[in-house]
């Protein structure tokens, strides 16, 4: 006798679908498109920085129910909307911010048109390409795909419409965040040191001990926020790399190659003279490129078993669609089933790829002009790595959730297979490295926006939203968030740059230059401002380091690229002496905004199209990797912390402390909270019986798991439920959203600051640099007492009405 199937009972949406609610507003886009703007300039800024991004779907649903409350109740349907608008400004921030400033360590320049086309192609094509997806991983997978970050946020929203209030906790983030920057921030107030800094030199000038070393943290909201949030374990790998490459590998490199008399490849100057952020940008950048590239690769073998069943599951699910097996559901007049139509998804996708090959081939990358058969070819690997990889990252999303998602892993395939493709074909001039990287560009924020889609689509299918009003948010909030996103990227790199004279001019011929050296033209400025570098004489320059030049339109700018006379970069070259003077340090790549995926990007191409890399430098980061794998370790958060500065990963790690200090706290607090009820369940037990079987139903007198045999009484585990430590909605994980957005938005303040004293020759007031504050155990001293007030915060329950 065949079994009869059990039938699982329907799903029901929080908001039925025979209900209709307002929705798609034109105040909930607005504010949407607001949230979409803010938190993408923030991402870009945060992510360039620390190397890393945060989700962005919950402060924004948290945010928006307290504004819409103030201006008339909104209901669960238009603050889903404000999310899914804004939170288009994260993902595509983060692709962008993966791939695109690889285009400045290849030698281009980054123009906000070229920004603009590339984050909407990509972020268009990956709602496009994930809408004929939805079906099958959000509806027929509901049990099975879980999208962590999407039911999260779901959850924020039903208790929003509930009426549970969180927004509080983020404005006490953002505010004492802010006021924290305003005198944190070398570009604003400055009122103490930003970066406060040690640099080990025991025996000076006989042993020199730890010589090349440093001991420094960038003091900022952000980094702490983030810790938090990572957590203690994440946080704890970060700063292990950091470790290993500001403390053991720099100082080693300076004690076996101090007494050299010559440059050590690929240095130009020598190693006695390097501070540790010289040594740390000439050496441990490549051996940390290398490290990244493979660990990349190490998580996306891993996940390769998941990526493919993920693909095909995508291809059934296409063919089911495609065979009308799901055409019952399709037909179905309720609102929770519209998609956007197929007529839509297909011409759209014609019509971005047509954009596309227009665009690269009117608008190409300035000295990157390429043949039309390129650009579509282009064109062509853009949607066949696009559909892969946004099939796999839609699914991958719903098992891991966003923050694991290998996308950068997917890219590095993307930019491998395509820069082998160029160079089976002989297309290896520098052009089609950027012609590479457009294309890896496009497809990671297409599978960036496609996975971060899907969350969204999933908090909609949860609370009962409809499902083509969403597609379409996601659409708008990334038209307009594009732009806040070049502009923040152009503003970063722009704003954080420097100009330095050389220690020692280099003797150079025009008319001879060496390969890998390239003459760009003049220089187009009227005059820049000098900064001092650390260590060198304070001769002639004013009292915070700057030294004026004026008339700099009479030089030429040089750009080196994997050559073995300078490091790569961009230089002044003064005609009058034949000598290269001064290096201009690009903002982006430089220590305070290292963009390590960028970086890791170009490397990649440039390994395998020019083959110019430091390859023994490039060795060394692999198998670093392999021996942290071996470990036991994943090596990814490992590569990354020994890539970035330690500046970055010891700041992000006190905040992953201040994570598993609150952890602590709670764990003793339901422990003593779990030991109060169980002695008021057991004086409950002797005084009136029948009373607590009344309370404890669930109590089974002859399960001994239930009763201890040795006492006669019920043991704890039978009576008290579990306590739950801290959550993505907890009070911590809320603050710590507030500092994140705070340290971004003042942050780029200061950097819109200084662009407009380069503009203007004028200058806000700050502090003098010799206030009695402007010492680096003042800003220790802060930066505990603004990681006290998170500890504080975090432990403060939401329902107490803070």
């Amino acid at each position: 006798m065949a079994s009869t199937p059990v039938s699982k009972p329907a799903f029901k949406p929080f908001v039925p679908a025979t209900e209709s609610r307002p929705e798609f507003t034109p105040r909930a886009l607005i504010l949407g498109a607001f949230f979409g703007v803010l938190f993408g300039a923030v991402t870009v800024y945060v992510g360039l920085r620390a190397g890393l991004t945060v989700a962005a779907s919950i402060p924004i649903s948290v945010l928006s129910i307290s504004i819409l409350r103030a201006f008339g109740r909104g209901s669960i349907l238009e603050n889903n909307i404000v999310q899914t608008t804004g939170n288009a400004g994260q993902s595509i921030a983060a692709g962008v911010i993966f791939t695109l400033p690889a285009l400045i360590f290849l030698g281009f320049d980054l123009e906000s048109t070229r920004i603009f086309a590339l984050a909407l192609f990509g972020g268009w094509l990956g709602v496009l390409f994930m809408i004929p997806l939805r079906r099958q991983l959000i509806v027929e997978e509901h049990d099975t795909l879980v999208y962590p970050e999407g039911t999260a946020c779901a959850d924020v929203l039903m208790a929003g419409e509930r009426g549970g209030s969180f927004a509080s906790r983020v404005f006490f983030g953002l505010g004492l965040g802010a006021l924290y920057t305003l005198f944190q921030n070398d570009n604003l107030f400055g009122l103490f040191p930003s970066t406060p800094n040690y640099e080990p030199d025991f025996g000076k000038g006989t042993a020199d001990i730890l010589k090349g070393s440093a001991i420094r943290a960038d003091v900022t909201p952000e980094y702490l926020g983030v810790g938090y949030i990572i957590g203690i374990r994440v946080a704890a790998v970060m700063l292990a790399g950091g470790v290993f490459s500001w403390l053991v590998l720099m100082p080693a490199i300076y004690f076996f190659a101090s007494h050299l008399s010559t440059p050590l490849y690929p240095g130009t100057i020598l190693i006695k003279d390097m501070a540790p952020s010289d040594l740390w940008k000439t050496y441990v950048r490549p051996m940390g490129a290398g490290a990244v590239a493979t660990a990349g690769l190490i998580t996306l073998c891993r996940t390769l078993p998941t990526i493919i069943a993920a693909l095909a599951e995508g291809l059934k699910s296409m063919r089911t669609t495609r065979s009308g097996g799901s055409a019952p559901a399709r037909a179905g007049n309720s609102r929770t089933e519209h998609d956007l139509p197929m007529s839509v998804v297909l011409g759209g996708s014609v019509l971005l790829v047509v954009l596309m090959v227009a665009f690269l081939q009117f608008h190409p990358v300035p000295g990157a002009q390429v043949g039309l058969l390129a650009n579509v070819a282009a064109a062509l690997l853009v949607v066949v790595f696009g559909f892969l990889f946004v099939t796999v990252s839609a699914r991958i999303v719903g098992i891991v959730g966003s923050s694991a998602s290998p996308v950068s892993g997917m890219t590095i395939a993307t930019l491998m297979a395509t820069s082998a493709i160029f160079l089976v074909r002989g297309w290896t001039a520098p052009a089609f490295g950027a012609l590479a990287i457009t294309i890896g560009g496009i497809v990671c924020i297409a599978a960036s926006n496609a996975g971060d889609t899907s969350q969204d689509l999933k908090t909609g299918y949860l609370i009962g939203a409809t499902p083509w009003k969403q597609q379409m948010a996601v659409m708008l909030g990334v038209i307009i968030s594009v732009f806040s996103i070049g502009a923040t990227l152009n503003a970063m790199n722009t704003g954080l740059e420097e100009f330095q004279r050389l220690p020692r001019p280099i003797a150079f011929s025009l008319n001879q230059l060496p390969d890998g050296v390239q003459n760009i033209g003049p220089f187009t400025r009227d005059h820049i401002t000098l900064t001092k570098k650390a260590g060198s004489p304070a001769s002639s320059t004013n009292a915070q380091g700057k030294e004026e030049v004026a008339n700099t339109k009479q030089l030429i700018l040089l750009n080196a690229i994997g050559s073995a006379t300078l490091e790569d970069g961009k230089y002044l070259y003064n005609p009058a002496t034949s000598e290269i003077e001064i290096q201009w340090i690009q903002g982006i790549g430089s220590e305070k905004a290292a963009a390590p995926q960028g970086r890791l990007m170009a490397t990649v191409i440039n390994g395998i199209l020019t083959r110019k890399l430091p390859w023994g430098l490039v060795l060394l980061g692999v198998f670093l990797v392999i021996a942290i794998e071996l470990l036991g370790i994943r090596s990814l958060t490992f590569a990354v912390g020994a890539y970035l500065s330690i500046a970055t990963t010891l700041a992000i790690f006190v905040g992953g402390v201040m994570r598993w200090m609150v952890d602590r706290a709670m764990l003793h607090h339901a422990a003593r909270q779990s030991a109060a009820e169980y002695n008021a369940s057991v004086a409950l037990w002797h005084a009136d019986r029948p009373s607590w079987l009344t309370a404890n139903p669930h109590f089974d007198e002859t399960n001994p798991d239930h009763l201890d045999p040795a006492t006669g009484l019920p043991v704890p585990t039978s009576v008290n439920p579990v306590h739950d430590l801290e959550s993505e909605i907890s009070p911590g994980s809320l603050y710590a959203s507030g500092l994140i957005a705070a340290g971004g938005i003042v942050g780029l303040l200061g950097v819109c600051v200084k662009l407009y004293e380069a503009a203007t020759d004028r200058s806000i007031p700050r502090f003098s640099a010799h206030n009695p504050f402007h010492h680096d155990y003042v800003s220790v001293l802060m930066f505990a007492a603004l990681a006290f007030s998170l500890y504080y915060f975090a432990r403060k329950p939401l329902e107490s009405g803070s």
